[in-house]
C-alpha cells in the first residue's frame, strides 16, 4: 500500500533536468542580457510546469527539480552566514570529466539567516498539490572534501568550534524550514559513500583528516542539527557516489558505515544508491532499525536512459526485502537527473520515462 506520509513508495531524489528556456535564460542572464528579475520569472514558469509533471504521473510529492540552483551543494553553502565559493584550482574529479573550478570557503563564523532557499521553498508549496520537498546538502559536505584548508582559523582557532557551530547552524536551518511549511526536507550526503571508498579515504589522509574519527564526528553533528525536529516532519538523506554529466567519483559498498549510519543516525529513511555494482549488495541494510525508518532503494539509474526491465527490479527488490522487510523499502532513482545544472546524459522524455515506471512499480509491488 502507499505510504501516507514520506518517504514514499514512489520517491524521487530532488534534480531534474534543465529545462530548454532555462537554459536559455541562464546563458543570457550571464551575458548581462536579462536581468535578475528576468532569470527569475522563467525559473518560475518551468518550475510551475514541472510541478504539474510530477503530479500528472501520479507522484505523491514535488521538488522545485533544483532549477534555481548551479550545483545541488554549493549554492546552498554560498548562502550561509560566514561560507562563499570562491574560484579553486581545480574543479572536482570525476570518472574521466571535472566540475567548474570552484569550492566553498568558511571565512568568518557561519550560521543560517535569511537564507534564499526559503523563499525557493516556499515557491514550491504555494504551488504544489502534493508534498513539496526540499533538498539541500548534508554539514558533512561542507567539511569532507576540502577540510582544515578551506576554514579560516581566525574564525576557528580549533575544529570543535566548527563542528559545533555547523550542528547549530543546521539546526536553525530544519527550525527555519520548518516555519516556512517544510514538512519534507532531505539531506543530500556523498560523504558517507566515500568513507566506503580506499581511494577517497587515501585522499582525506593526504589532507591532514583522522578519517576513523569523521564518521562519529558527523553522526554527531547531523543528530544534533535534527535532534528538535517537530513530529510531523520528516528529514531523510540521499548517498550516492557522485553524479555529474552521468559520471561518478567513488566505488565501494556500504558496510564500513552502514552499523553507524543506518542504526545511529536517527533520520527517517535513507535514499541509497544501488544501480550498479559500485555501491556493493544489500547486507548492510540489515543494520536499519525495524520500524518506522525507511530505506528507498536506488535501483533506477538516473545516468542513462536504457530503461530498466521491471522484473528486474522487482528480483532485486526481493533481495533486498531479505535484509530488511519490504514494508520499509521503497523506490527510487539513484540520484537525481541534474545534481548541476549540466545535467546527466539522457533526454527529458527518457527521465520522465523512468519516473512513470518507478510509480508503476510501486503500485505493483506494494499496491495502489
Amino acid at each position: 500500500m502507499k505510504r501516507a506520509k514520506p518517504p514514499f513508495r514512489a520517491d524521487q531524489v530532488g534534480s531534474f533536468l534543465r529545462t530548454a528556456p532555462l537554459k536559455v535564460a541562464r546563458a543570457r542572464r550571464e551575458k548581462g542580457e536579462i536581468s535578475a528579475a528576468d532569470l527569475k520569472s522563467v525559473e518560475d514558469e518551468e518550475i510551475e510546469k514541472l510541478i504539474k509533471k510530477q503530479e500528472e504521473i501520479g507522484m505523491q510529492l514535488a521538488t522545485d527539480g533544483e532549477f534555481r540552483r548551479s550545483w545541488w551543494h554549493f549554492d546552498f553553502f554560498d548562502g550561509l552566514d560566514g561560507v562563499s565559493i570562491v574560484e579553486a584550482d581545480h574543479g572536482i574529479q570525476f570518472a574521466g570529466v571535472q566540475t567548474k573550478a570552484q569550492e566553498p570557503k568558511v571565512s568568518a563564523k557561519i550560521g543560517f539567516s535569511n537564507h534564499p532557499f526559503l523563499e525557493h521553498f516556499q515557491f514550491l508549496k504555494a504551488h504544489a498539490r502534493v508534498v513539496p520537498k526540499m533538498t539541500i546538502p548534508s554539514p558533512s559536505v561542507l567539511h569532507f572534501r576540502g577540510g582544515r584548508a578551506t576554514i579560516s582559523k581566525q574564525a576557528y582557532p580549533d575544529m570543535d568550534g566548527y563542528f559545533e557551530d555547523l550542528g547549530k547552524t543546521y539546526r536553525a536551518a530544519v527550525k527555519a524550514f520548518y516555519d516556512a511549511g517544510c514538512r519534507y526536507l532531505q539531506f543530500d550526503d556523498t560523504v558517507w559513500a566515500y568513507l566506503c571508498s580506499k581511494a577517497e579515504l587515501v585522499k582525506a589522509r593526504e589532507r591532514g583528516e583522522d578519517v576513523d574519527k569523521l564518521p562519529e564526528i558527523y553522526a554527531n553533528i547531523i543528530n544534533y542539527a535534527i535532534a528538535e525536529k517537530p513530529a510531523d516532519m520528516t528529514i531523510t538523506t540521499h548517498v550516492c557516489r557522485g553524479n555529474f554529466r552521468s559520471t561518478w567519483i567513488s566505488e565501494g559498498g556500504y558496510e564500513p558505515v552502514a552499523e553507524r549510519l543506518l542504526g545511529g543516525v536517527r533520520y527517517d529513511g535513507f535514499f541509497l544508491e544501488y544501480d550498479t555494482e559500485r555501491a556493493g549488495g544489500f547486507e548492510p541494510l540489515r543494520f536499519l532499525p525495524k520500524g518506522k525508518q525507511v530505506a528507498v532503494v536506488g535501483l533506477i539509474t538516473s545516468k542513462s536512459g536504457t530503461l530498466e526491465k521491471k522484473d528486474d527490479v522487482k528480483r532485486r527488490l526481493e533481495e533486498a526485502a531479505k535484509f530488511v522487510p519490504i514494508e520499509q523499502l521503497a523506490l527510487s532513482p539513484q540520484c537525481g537527473f541534474a545534481s548541476t545544472e549540466e545535467g546527466n546524459v539522457l533526454t527529458e522524455e527518457q527521465q520522465w520515462n523512468k519516473m512513470r515506471e518507478i510509480v508503476e512499480l510501486a503500485e505493483e509491488v506494494w499496491g495502489k
